[in-house]
């Protein structure tokens, strides 16, 4: 089977992908996160910072006018760059690898970052694929309006 005649990904194989990518995105998430929190208590020990009036990091990162909204960003950041890096490198994040799918072109090229971010921008948070079963060459939302595809690998013999 040529890689031009690869049948489309179904939803279940979509949404299996995606929640298997929802728990690496998390932890990705959490260290994201135990660095910020590393950083600002290596500079309270070091007398470089000052928590007051909060109590703690936590406390500071989610109550603070100005922080709150930075470190809203940066997690945003990190959660945006965990699907651009690998849908434009390889085409396949790691739950899309679990599953055997992949995001490509239609001329089986793999897609650009601006393709990447209308995925993202356009998926809904993964409701996108809800259009998979309703559109007769299973495509999903955002995959219409980035002009790309997410196919079945072909088993390895």
């Amino acid at each position: 089977m040529s890689t031009s005649t690869l049948p489309p990904a179904g939803l279940f194989r979509r949404l299996g992908a995606l929640f298997y990518d929802s728990l690496v995105v998390m932890a990705i998430l959490m260290i994201a996160g135990g660095v910020v929190v590393a950083v600002l208590e290596a500079l309270v020990a070091a007398g470089l910072f000052n928590y007051a009036p909060y109590q703690d990091a936590g406390d500071l990162l989610t109550r603070h006018p100005i922080w709150n909204p930075v470190y809203t960003l940066y997690l945003a950041a990190c959660w945006l760059y965990f699907f651009v890096y690998f849908w434009t490198r390889g085409g396949q994040t790691l739950g899309m690898r679990a599953w055997k799918i992949v995001v490509r072109n239609a001329d089986g090229h793999r897609i650009s970052t601006t393709q990447a971010l209308i995925r993202l921008a356009t998926s809904l948070f993964g409701l996108g694929n809800l259009t998979v079963p309703l559109d007769p060459k299973k495509r999903a939302f955002q995959d219409m309006w980035a002009n790309t595809e997410v196919v079945v690998l072909p088993k390895v013999r």
